[in-house]
């Protein structure tokens, strides 16, 4: 019935911070961006990777949202990486802190935790 994830869809509090955070600090590939006027709302086409993944909105005084990983609803966004360990200290260099690396008992792979500017919990996965 389904093919695959086509996007995700992030509202932000601050378009040109957030838009900041995920295309010159995290390296997203810029698809598109445009700005609905009716809307006053800017929305970004972001890829991961070279494939759509991600759509960065703003909207005049969204309400906000729980976004701790234990609240309900979405838990957060996980990102697989090659090396988790490096990940993190290419995004530490940049000032984006990152909890300490884990070990999913499951699995045996590392990952750990950052946030985006609005403290979406966004996390790295070893491959």
């Amino acid at each position: 019935m389904f093919n695959r994830i086509h996007h995700i869809a992030i509202i932000c509090t601050d378009y040109e911070r957030s838009k900041y955070f995920y295309v010159n600090q995290l390296g997203f590939e810029v698809l598109a961006e445009v700005y609905r006027e009716e809307r006053k709302s800017y929305k970004l086409d972001l890829a991961v990777n070279g494939i759509y993944q991600l759509e960065l909105f703003s909207f005049e005084n969204p309400p906000v949202r729980p976004s701790r990983p234990e609240a309900a609803g979405l838990r957060h966004l996980a990102f697989e990486v090659d090396d988790v360990q490096k990940t993190a200290a290419e995004l530490n260099a940049k000032g984006i802190v990152t909890e300490p690396i884990r070990i999913d008992e499951f699995t045996g792979r590392k990952f750990t935790f950052f946030a985006d500017p609005d403290g979406l919990p966004l996390e790295l996965y070893e491959k």
